[in-house]
Parts: C-alpha cells; structure tokens; sequence
C-alpha cells in the first residue's frame, strides 16, 4: 500500500513511503467510501469517495500524541486523535457527534439555523457554537479564530477555495462523503468515520450495530404485508419533475418497506427531470405519494397547480411529506437525523404502507400532508 503525506502544525507536510500496512481492519459492511486500519497508537483512515466521481481519494493519519509513528508512513493529513474541538459542515454531522456524546466539542457551524437537534441546540442557545455563515461563503477568519483540531467538510468536486484557506492555516480539513452513500446502512454506517476521531470506535461499531438490526428486523416485517402498494416520490421545481433513480438511498426505503416505487428499474446518480406530463401519465394511479418536496399542505399543493388533482394519491389524501417535521429555527429533521438513522425513516414509511403492520406507531419524520 502506497499512501502520500501532507502536513504542517497540525497539518504536516513531508513526502514518505509506507510499504507494509498491516494494521488491523476496522469491519465497514455497507459503507463504500472509507476505510480504517488500526495500528499501535494511530490509525489509517481512506475516504474513497470524497465526493461523486472524484478521480482520487485520501488518507488521513490520525495518531495520539505520544504515538510511535514510523518513518515511511504516508498519508494526506494528520490529526492528533482523540479530538477535543471539532467544526463540521452539514447538519448530517451532528446525529453522530451527539450519539458519540461529543456534541459538546463542536466550535461553529455554517447556518446554525438549520441545526434541529435539541441538544445541539440547547449549545447554541448559550453561545457554546458559533455561527459560520454559509458553506458557500464561510467566514474563515471566525473559522481560524475557534482554532478547532479540525474541519469535517464535503464536496461537490476537488475546488474549495474555502477548505484551501483553512488548510493553509495550519487547520485540517477532511473530506466526508456520506453522502455519496446510495444504500441507507451504507450512510448510517459512517458513524464509525467520527468514532474514530474520538477514539470511539467500539461505541460507533456498536451503535451502528443496533441501526442496523433495528433495520433489518424492521424490512423482515414488511415482508409480512398482504400488498406491495405503488408509490410516488418527488416533486416539480420550476417547469421539471424530479424523481429519485430507482438503485438511490430514497427508492431503496420504499422497496424495503414492501411497495412498489414506479420508478423502480431506472439507474443513475441523483434525480431524473421528467416533464410533468410524463409523470402524470405513468404515475396518475399511484396509491401512495411520498416526499412531495416542500409541501406542508394540500392547499399550498393546490395553489401551485390544480393539476395535481389528476393523481389518485392527491384524490385520495395519500400524499405524505417529512417537510412538516421541524426543528425550532425551522430546520427540516429529515435532513438532519434521516442518513444515521435509516431505521426510523423505514418504520414511518412501514407504518403508512403496511399501518396494521405498525399499529400506534408514532412517525418520526413522514406526517400526511395537511
């Protein structure tokens, strides 16, 4: 194995060759985009997929203080592990830090309105966070200032100006490409990613574990359903309608919960823009319509365009958003806590497919449109 370092202060720059990696493999069953090796004192961790398509990956040294690192070990980035102060970039962070019990080390985050979390935000309230601005126009020097071990990002290609600045601070910066994930365990399992900055690994492993059995118990009742009810996905911005791929992270909720997403045998990575029209005509009978975009109601549905009238879900008040499930400052759950806790977002859906399956059961996310 062949690996390339970079650092300087807590970011150190050198060029070595690591020619023996046999450190111990940290198990990741459904995750794509990262790996960990555990050595004495430091780990190796590879995110493959720091964003889609991307032509390389990294590799991050996350050693403890007095480690023993030899000399022909290479990697992208070093941090000193276990993390004390940390900035991450997507509300999709915070789930994991808060089920580590590491909330409390979270110095800033951009659009701190957006964060739902009531213990997050119960730190937010005390000025124990500090707010970042946007991702598109981070305030770096704010950012400088909170002096964090290091900055969870993401990316939609390699060109950040923003991480560049920060890493010329001295800061690291690592890439997380959960999203990237396309099965829901697949996401949910990056929470071994963070346990491994806390030196956490076996309370991620662990927790992880419990999301995916409660998963998977969850998917083995659905099976039980005397129908597999046809359902709808997505919504109309602008003068297109987007729906998700038949093999994405949404399509595979709804055939895990035994029902039959229309669009199940198309392929590809994000949405596919159909015209309205084209919808209309293969999905008009739909029973069910999940994920109607920002929707709170059937009069705001309505107000758009009375055309929506024409499909049976509509019809038949079957239409179902998790846009109404809000945090205090307005921020939508689903966005937040969804990726870690796929089993939650497969029971609601069980629960409005298959109800006498989950009888009194109390949706998380998914509330039928008002």
């Amino acid at each position: 194995m062949c690996l390339i370092i970079f650092s300087s202060c807590k970011n150190e720059e050198s060029k070595i060759v690591y020619s023996k990696a046999t450190g111990e493999v940290v198990p990741v069953e459904y995750a794509k985009g990262f790996k960990i090796q555990q050595f004495d004192g430091y780990k190796l961790m590879t995110v493959k997929n720091p964003w889609p398509k991307a032509d390389k990956s990294f590799t991050y040294l996350l050693a403890e203080k007095e480690a023993n690192i030899p000399s022909e070990v290479q990697y992208d980035l070093k941090v000193t592990i276990p993390v004390q102060k940390i900035v991450v970039t997507s509300t999709t962070h915070i789930p994991s830090l808060e089920i580590l019990n590491e909330e409390q080390s979270l110095l800033g985050f951009p659009g701190l309105n957006y964060i739902s979390s009531e213990k997050t935000r119960a730190r937010i309230s005390k000025g124990l966070v500090a707010e970042l601005g946007q991702n598109e126009s981070m305030n770096t020097e704010i950012l400088i200032s909170l002096d964090p071990d290091l900055v969870i990002g993401f990316a939609i290609d390699g060109n950040n100006k923003t991480f560049s600045t920060i890493q010329k601070s001295g800061i690291p910066v690592i890439y997380n490409g959960d999203w990237t994930e396309e099965s829901p365990l697949g996401k949910a399992e990056w929470i071994k990613f963070f346990g491994a900055f806390y030196n956490k690994d076996a309370q991620a492993s662990a927790k992880f574990n419990e999301i995916r059995d409660s998963y998977l118990e969850s998917k083995e009742l659905a099976k039980n359903a005397k129908s597999s009810p046809t359902v709808l996905s997505g919504s109309m911005y602008k003068d297109q309608w987007y729906v998700p791929y038949g093999n994405s992270w949404q399509a595979k909720f709804i055939e895990d919960a035994n029902a039959n997403y229309i669009y199940k045998d198309t392929k590809g990575s994000g949405s596919i823009a159909l015209s309205f029209e084209s919808v209309l005509d293969k999905s008009k009978d739909a029973e069910y319509w999940v994920a109607p975009g920002q929707f709170q109601s059937f009069q705001q549905l309505m107000e758009t365009s009375s055309h929506y009238t024409q499909f049976k879900a509509v019809q038949d008040k079957k239409v179902f958003t998790y846009s109404n499930s809000l945090g205090t400052t307005g921020g939508v759950i689903y966005y937040e806590l969804a990726p870690t806790r796929p089993d939650l977002v497969l029971k609601d859906l069980i629960s409005i497919f298959h109800p006498e399956l989950l009888p009194d059961y109390k949706s998380t996310f998914f509330k039928a449109l008002q």
